[in-house]
């Protein structure tokens, strides 16, 4: 019977639940973030100011109109920046960086390199016990793609803007946002493209 009239209630006209309470207009949510900074550190308040794209992203939830989402890749695109020659550095300097997952705290000392923290979101070296699935599983990245140079260069394109390849991706800008170095982003894209890397050896 309890379970019933639980049921029952859930259809009830004009019961409000929790759930149903509307969101807080951005200005508020803008407002309760700023605020709940405090102390902060010279140069952290520009961090605090969203740009034109993550703006957009807030306030469609991640899901632009079509029109939007080109919008977006666009603009992203012309901030894209590669380096001379080659996109593809050292593949062990680059598993260092997927594996630190430090650097961009207050509690940072200066000087802090900071890292990729790519296993916080994706297999990548399938021997790799620990990792997130938020992003996909990048095991066999470079050899699923035969190795090619133009997937490279994709790659590197991505881990420097991924909105510029996917609206209101999950994934950090890190060579936009200043987040990663040029040399480290080459060596993540080593990590996923050298034939040597444990990310192309299967497990056996």
């Amino acid at each position: 019977m309890k379970t019933i009239l639980i049921a029952a209630a859930l259809f009830v006209p004009g019961l409000a639940f929790a759930q149903q309470i509307p969101p807080a207009a951005p200005a508020v949510v803008d407002l309760v973030v700023k605020q709940s900074f405090t102390r902060l550190p010279e140069g952290w308040a520009a961090r605090l100011v969203p740009d034109e794209t993550m703006q957009l992203c807030s306030v469609t939830r991640n899901q632009p109109s079509a029109k939007q989402a080109e919008a977006i890749m666009a603009r992203e695109t012309a901030t894209l920046k590669f380096p001379e020659g080659s996109v593809i550095g050292n593949w062990k300097d680059g598993e260092k960086v997927a594996q630190n997952g430090r650097g961009g705290q207050f509690s940072d000392p200066p000087g802090t390199v900071s890292g990729g923290n790519c296993y916080a979101c994706h297999q990548m070296d399938p021997r790799e016990v620990s990792y997130g699935t938020l992003g996909p599983s990048l095991a066999n990245y470079g050899a699923d793609r035969k190795f090619a140079p133009e997937d490279a260069k994709a790659t590197y394109a991505k881990v420097y803007n991924a909105q510029a390849a996917f609206a209101c991706s999950s994934m950090p800008r890190f060579g936009h946002n200043g987040v990663l170095s040029e040399q480290q982003m080459k060596d993540v894209v080593a990590y996923l493209f050298d034939p040597a890397s444990p990310v192309n050896k299967p497990v056996k």
